[in-house]
């Protein structure tokens, strides 16, 4: 009888451990900021190509303008 009241106390004790345990959670952290500077980064080239797909549109319809091309 004693061995099966140690069983789930152990075990509920178990659990409570690694609740507890902050043992990799800096690397889970690293990991979402990782992902977040991922997003970023493919958010912010993203707009930049646009933006500079814009800019070269602009000036070669005003190349062909100055030149007469239609």
């Amino acid at each position: 009888m004693a061995k099966i009241t140690r069983g789930p106390l152990a075990w509920i004790r178990s659990l409570g451990r690694l609740v507890n345990d902050e043992h990799g959670a800096t690397a889970s952290e690293y990991g979402i900021l990782a992902g977040f500077i991922a997003i970023v980064i493919v958010v912010g080239v993203g707009a930049f190509g646009t933006a500079l797909n814009l800019y070269f549109g602009h000036l070669s319809t005003g190349v062909r303008t100055a030149l007469g091309i239609p």
